[in-house]
């Protein structure tokens, strides 16, 4: 695994110089005391790459040795060609496929329920995913309601075939689609393409009725959490380490209390980095390797939420 931070922070006491707002008012509602923000020069391939080199090197493998490549993104450097080719090209990992993944905040979570398929069905043997987002780009500084949420950051991770009964035990993917309205990026796609108006009319940013997420969330978390326990045949009481989605402390708290899970089981920096959307999980992972939670054999429960509306889950073994 690798991740990779923007060298930038924007406290809450900075914030409070830019909009309408307060450090209290963000730590007792999100838990967030900080976020990284991307350099001029820096897009999500950049972050993306240096997570990357990371975490192939971790893995002791070559770039050539990847086989395919996932991104998962709501803020690719362009439309099209997708972040994972640029990626590839900045590897010079000339012999892997290479595609982005739009699930939100889920999307690593999903990148990696698709690469497990892909390794276990035999088709490839090391996949590269990459959850990375530049969300700084697409937020309005002047929303007091959306840009004291997000940061920047990417996290990766390489994998391949372990043994049976260890690695990924079971995943567990759903979403709603009727609740798409209450997190998105209206403008900028076919249903509406960039104009004159759509820009004026703020619609290239981060729309997002607070609210309604919320109410998903809380819901959704404990739901798909039991739901891929069930599927691994095992209950919360054989969880050594939640690794949540990391969007609020309030709903990181709730989701906690659903499964029974004392806090010290659950790893937590939304403090520091904010919800870096598809990023989160990923670097919450790296962290939570570097304080020497996830030891060989430990089960590590990853949960995510997010945009159209999803939900992930993933049961895992611990494997180095």
């Amino acid at each position: 695994m690798g991740h990779y931070l923007p060298e930038k922070i924007i406290t809450n006491f900075d914030l409070e110089k830019m909009v309408d707002t307060n450090n209290e008012w963000i730590v007792e509602r999100t838990g967030i005391e900080a976020r990284h923000i991307a350099a001029p020069e820096e897009a999500t391939s950049d972050l993306a790459y240096a997570a990357a080199v990371k975490a192939i090197a971790d893995a002791g493998l070559e770039s050539a040795q990847i086989e395919c490549i996932i991104v998962a993104s709501e803020s690719p450097d362009t439309k099209f060609p997708s972040t994972a080719c640029l990626l590839q090209a900045k590897l010079g990992a000339k012999k892997a496929a290479a595609f982005d993944l739009s699930a939100g905040c889920s999307g690593f979570v999903y990148a990696l329920g698709v690469a497990n398929s892909m390794i276990t069905s035999g088709l490839y043997k090391y996949v590269l995913v990459v959850g990375a987002e530049t969300l700084s780009r697409i937020m309005n500084w002047k929303d007091r309601n959306t840009c004291v949420l997000f940061g920047d950051g990417a996290g990766a991770a390489v994998l391949g075939p372990v043994e049976d009964g260890n690695g990924i035990i079971a995943v567990e993917m759903g979403a709603d689609g009727n609740g798409g309205s209450s997190l998105s990026q209206p403008a900028g796609g076919s249903r509406k393409p960039a104009s004159h108006e759509t820009v004026d009319a703020g619609e290239h940013f981060i729309h997002m009725d607070g609210s309604e997420v919320f109410k998903f969330a809380i819901t959704i978390m404990g739901k798909t959490a039991k739901s891929v326990l069930k599927k691994a045949e095992m209950t919360s009481d054989d969880v050594d380490l939640l690794v949540p989605h990391q969007a609020n402390i309030r709903i990181i708290n709730s989701a906690a209390k659903r499964l029974g899970l004392p806090m010290e089981k659950v790893f937590v920096n939304v403090e520091k980095y904010g919800n870096t959307s598809a990023a989160s999980i990923p670097i919450a992972l790296c962290e939570a390797r570097e304080q020497g939670l996830l030891k060989k054999g430990k089960n590590i429960l990853l949960v995510g939420f997010g945009a159209g509306l999803t939900w992930a889950s993933i049961i895992l073994k611990w494997n180095k």
